[in-house]
């Protein structure tokens, strides 16, 4: 079964290698995301062995954390943009209010994912709950793998 897995995590990346992601084409872009949402889901699903049930309230929850978390993410890397840009401009103060902005993200998100681990215990058992973040931090790393073995790919048939 995990060798299935690998090989859609293949194909989904050499969908990727076809359909290059510019700010241009946004509804390919949007399919593309579509699709890795949906390989996620079904990555969790099985490594998690969640139910039809958990999973239809599961999912829709995990993706609204997912989603403030990328907003705090945002946040601070608009605010670190603005301060690298002013360069020597930049006030003490405003570098002061980026680095706390900086730091402070990781414990709002932190703070978001606590509160959220009390909303999945509603949904999953503990045994699901226990596993969810060594599943993410799989999922995190078998991407990264695909992303360097494609990318090496890619490198190789351009020299």
């Amino acid at each position: 079964m995990k060798k299935l897995v690998l090989y859609f995590v293949i194909a989904l990346f050499s969908m990727l290698n076809a359909f290059p992601l510019s700010a241009n084409d946004n509804g390919e872009r949007q399919q593309w995301m579509n699709e890795m949402r949906q390989y996620k889901h079904t990555y969790f699903a099985k490594e998690l062995d969640l139910t039809r049930e958990q999973q239809n309230k599961f999912f829709p929850l995990y993706e609204e954390m997912e989603a403030q978390i990328r907003q705090i993410d945002e946040d601070t890397r608009v605010m670190e943009r603005r301060v690298a840009e002013a360069g020597d401009d930049a006030a003490n103060i405003e570098y002061e209010k980026a680095t706390e902005a900086m730091y402070d993200a990781k414990v709002k998100g932190a703070s978001l994912e606590k509160d959220y681990m009390v909303r999945f215990k509603e949904i999953l058992s503990p045994r699901q709950l226990f596993q969810l973040k060594a599943v993410e931090r799989r999922f995190s790393r078998e991407m990264m793998r695909q992303h360097h073995r494609i990318r090496s790919i890619r490198n190789a048939e351009t020299r």
